[in-house]
């Protein structure tokens, strides 16, 4: 893999499959960023879990751009979910 460049996204789900996420930014713009096996999710009103964000959840994502293919990979992608579930019993 060629040399990467490290920044974060930040913005509002828009779509969420195995595969990538979608996520609009303050601006409007539409990033597409690739989840790959090692990406790490964590989730602020509960860090235990290792759930995925869902469409319409805040995120800040930790990426790196390949700046040959310039494909954009998650390494982390922390969120706050839109509902908060209640703290289990």
């Amino acid at each position: 893999m060629a040399a990467g460049t490290d920044f974060h996204v930040l913005g509002i789900v828009m779509a969420i499959d195995t595969k990538h996420i979608e996520v609009k930014t303050a601006k409007g713009a539409i990033v597409s960023v690739l989840l790959n096996k090692p990406v790490k999710f964590k989730n602020k009103s509960n860090p235990k879990s290792n759930d995925p964000p869902v469409v319409g959840d805040r995120v800040i994502i930790e990426a790196t751009k390949d700046d040959k293919t310039k494909k954009v990979s998650a390494t982390v992608v922390h969120y706050s979910p839109v509902t908060i579930a209640p703290p289990p019993r």
